[in-house]
């Protein structure tokens, strides 16, 4: 699939489609607003996540776009249902906020989109760069003028083995980024699609100086990396998670690090993150203890969710979920 789909044609006398759009900043609307003109679709739209209470939007329309910041509850899924809806676009690679099972059960069909996976493979080698150079702490030290070096020296990629789990689009991404560094690359992944060295999971566990994760958030992949498997991690390894947070054990990932056993982390997704990435927190009391522990670190980077957010992914974003309405209004979808 390219990153940004060929919509259905809409010849003469098309009928004009209504779609409800919920969760929408201002820039997306904009965009939606510019290419629904083109694809002879009506957005109506909200920046308020979609719940049972505002499910009215979408009165009249089959097709709904929502993003992936706040879970879809099955109360919500039961109110678009009763009103018509039959087709959910969530503007995302992953689709673990919502239900898809009891979606299917009340008549609605869900799809996720396809996007650039530059956004996403870019950020991921910037985060590996940063913890492998510790530049938390260098940055943090020219804040407050202190420019002498750190204590402890940083590390070349081209010396070290990248263990990348998931060989997806996104994942496939990163390692064709990686190639250009010259270190070694191992992959899992549960069907391997490419001609990267594929070893089993614990293998690679063992033997990687870095630990990057890009595979789906399925019943299967949660706390992929649990306890015993974070004991088998090589000492002095690094773990970086663009992909879902609860593909980690945090609690047992916080263990490694605050003993010293693991070379550093950076995470641009963690449990909990829902309610505190994206909220401006200044001056509250942040309640998830192992956000607070993690941040005190000073091999740990945290990013708030952000590898997605780019201008290019964001175009890929609102012309794909308006596509994937389209395409199931014409009778064309994947399901």
């Amino acid at each position: 699939m390219t990153d940004s789909q060929q919509a259905p044609a809409r010849g003469p006398g098309s009928v004009t489609t209504g779609v409800a759009v919920y969760g929408c900043g201002a820039d997306e609307a904009a965009l939606f607003r510019e290419l629904a003109v083109h694809c002879g679709v009506t957005p109506a739209i909200t920046e308020a996540a979609v719940s049972a209470a505002n499910a009215g939007l979408a009165t009249g329309m089959r097709c709904v776009s929502v993003g992936h910041k706040t879970r879809v509850t099955a109360a919500t899924l039961l109110a678009l249902s009763r009103i018509g809806v039959e087709y959910v676009s969530t503007r995302s690679v992953g689709y673990d906020h919502i239900d898809v099972g009891y979606a299917k059960s009340v008549g609605i069909t869900v799809e996720n989109v396809a996007y650039s996976p530059d956004s996403v493979a870019d950020y991921t080698l910037l985060l590996m760069l940063m913890v492998l150079r510790d530049a938390k702490t260098t940055l943090r030290r020219a804040e407050v003028h202190d420019f002498r070096l750190n204590d402890v020296r940083g590390k070349e990629l081209r010396d070290l083995t990248v263990g990348v789990v998931g060989t997806g689009r996104i994942g496939v991404a990163v390692m064709d980024r990686l190639r250009g560094f010259g270190c070694r690359i191992l992959a899992h992944d549960s069907l391997p699609r490419n001609s990267a060295d594929y070893v089993p999971l614990d293998e690679l566990l063992q033997v990687s100086d870095i630990v990057t994760l890009h595979t789906p958030l399925t019943p299967d992949t949660h706390h992929l990396l649990d306890r015993r498997r974070i004991a088998r991690l090589k000492r002095g390894a690094f773990v970086v998670n663009t992909g879902r947070g609860p593909l980690l054990d945090t609690d047992a990932l916080l263990r490694g690090l605050e003993s010293g056993r693991l070379g550093g982390a950076a995470l641009d997704v963690l449990e909990g993150e829902e309610g505190v990435f994206y909220a401006d927190c200044r001056g509250k009391a942040i309640e998830t203890e192992v956000l607070v522990r993690l941040q005190k670190l000073p091999n740990v980077v945290i990013s708030p969710h952000t590898a997605y957010y780019t201008d290019h992914a964001l175009s890929d974003t609102v012309e794909n979920s308006l596509v994937n309405c389209l395409s199931f209004e014409s009778g064309n979808h994947r399901g």
